[in-house]
């Protein structure tokens, strides 16, 4: 069981797994989760790295049950290619968020303000409302939207988290870099682009 510094079990889990993408694939594993009692809290899917393949980044409750048994009952899915806990890694998290905020003449350059302290895109606005781009973590996307609701928001989208560990370490599937390569890539300071490579190079 994975425990946090003060001995208690993380408040949640960051879970990624590699699955086929096919038709399905989605629903069940949602179906899974739902039957085991397991709380999801975000749900991220897309494309990896390699055709047929999806990235899914799910968010688990850690309340609910160890990671242990999520990364279980995924495997048993035979859509499922390969699963990592990132809950205990360096890794790398982000979320998208659009916000709809009312706004007037009187205080719109305060909305624009606090766009700018969040580091906020305005990709809309309209005389009575503008619309907010955030990228960052669930910590400052949340302080956002705290900042933005005496306002009024009248539409909220967020993607979920997406995540990536920090270094050298990959959750994908891909074969390890071979020696003579990686030392070509260290030393020109690219990535070999061939489509006969079973691998990535980071």
């Amino acid at each position: 069981m994975s425990l946090n510094a003060n001995g208690a079990r993380p408040r949640r889990h960051t879970v990624v797994a590699i699955v086929e993408d096919k038709p399905g694939v989605l629903q069940r594993v949602a179906g899974l989760f739902r039957r085991r009692g397991f709380n999801i809290e975000s749900l991220a899917v897309g494309h990896s790295e390699f055709a047929g393949l999806s990235r899914m980044t799910i968010i688990v409750d850690g309340a609910g049950a160890p990671v242990e048994q999520v990364q279980k009952q995924l495997y048993k899915l035979v859509d499922v290619v390969k699963v990592n806990d990132l809950t205990s890694e360096d890794a790398v998290e982000r979320e998208l968020a659009l916000l709809k905020v009312r706004c007037n003449n009187v205080n719109r350059h305060e909305l624009l303000e606090i766009a700018g302290v969040f580091r906020a895109d305005v990709v809309d606005m309209a005389t009575g409302s503008l619309v907010l781009q955030a990228v960052g973590d669930a910590d400052k996307i949340n302080g956002l939207i705290r900042m933005c609701e005496p306002y009024g928001i009248r539409e909220l989208s967020r993607t979920g988290v997406i995540a990536m560990t920090r270094g050298q370490k990959t959750t994908t599937v891909h074969e390890s870099e071979p020696e003579a390569i990686a030392r070509v890539h260290q030393s020109q300071g690219r990535r070999v682009e061939s489509a006969e490579l079973p691998f990535s190079s980071d």
